[in-house]
């Protein structure tokens, strides 16, 4: 399959708790590089994070920043002080004795010391229960920005497979015109060896048999078929990786260079005037080949 290297996405992920913001950018680059960015609060999750990154993309430099803003979810506690209250009541059982004040102390008489009931707000999850939630929302975030950006490479990669498979014609298109063309020019070369031979036999006593073998080994010289065969197959090989299911840049980067191997032997082994213009052609077309699949995943 092919699919580009270069996409940018961005999700967020909304929870009781918190909200996590993930952006994810990638270029081409020869192996998976991951840059991975998170706030101190996710730093235990890191490495789950990074684990699911590597999942889902084979190539490229990703770069991903993930961001969480905290709401923390908590609930009014009411704490006495019981060592001030018992004071307190000892404070006013002593004035009761002396006759300065009568009756018994109040729950309401509590409130007028601020010092002896604290009102304060408590966490309702524990810290272990809130980082296994801001862990779950980063994951959540993370899956759908790995999903869109999966998206937009594939889109972009549809557009490199056209390219691709359009050049992959003209190249298969142009192979059979070096294969006609080095033929033709295996023909003029043994017509051309034989009107020599025949110049020089006039004064020499030959063996026409042993003449024609040794025409027939320097013409086999120029002889391409082993190399016409393999660059075929190569086109069928190079179309069999592009409909794959498999993340295919690093295998057509290979094939590309094999390809190249052979219409430089091609070019060298051949014969014919018309041969060596389709070459650099090919040359070139390979080139421009090698290129896109370096933005290949």
């Amino acid at each position: 399959m092919i699919t580009s290297m270069t996409g940018f996405a961005s999700a967020t992920h909304e929870a009781e708790g918190a909200t996590t913001s993930v952006t994810v950018k990638s270029v081409n680059h020869r192996f998976l590089d991951v840059q991975l960015r998170v706030p101190s609060t996710l730093a235990a999750a890191e490495n789950a994070l990074r684990t699911q990154i590597q999942q889902r993309l084979a190539r490229g430099r990703v770069e991903v920043t993930v961001g969480v803003q905290t709401r923390r979810i908590t609930t009014p506690t009411v704490e006495l002080d019981e060592a001030f209250a018992t004071r307190v009541a000892a404070a006013i059982e002593r004035a009761r004795e002396i006759g300065v004040v009568s009756g018994a102390l109040q729950p309401g008489d509590l409130l007028r010391f601020p010092q002896a009931l604290a009102v304060r707000e408590a966490p309702v999850a524990s810290p272990d229960d809130e980082a296994a939630q801001l862990k779950r929302g980063a994951e959540a975030a993370l899956g759908a920005a790995l999903e869109a950006l999966d998206t937009m490479r594939r889109r972009e990669g549809e557009l490199l497979r056209a390219d691709l498979d359009a050049r992959r014609v003209t190249l298969a298109a142009a192979i059979e015109r070096v294969a006609e063309a080095a033929a033709q020019g295996q023909g003029v070369l043994r017509a051309r060896l034989l009107e020599r031979v025949g110049d020089l036999g006039s004064g020499l006593a030959l063996d026409p048999a042993a003449v024609a073998q040794e025409v027939v080994r320097f013409v086999a010289r120029s002889d391409i078929s082993e190399e016409l065969v393999r660059f075929r197959a190569h086109l069928v090989h190079w179309n069999d990786l592009a409909g794959g299911p498999e993340p295919c840049g690093r295998k057509l980067d290979f094939l590309l260079q094999e390809m190249n191997r052979e219409v430089n032997t091609i070019g060298s082994k051949s014969e014919g005037l018309q041969v060596s213009p389709i070459i650099v052609d090919m040359k070139a077309e390979l080139e421009r080949m090698r290129e896109q699949v370096q933005n290949v995943e």
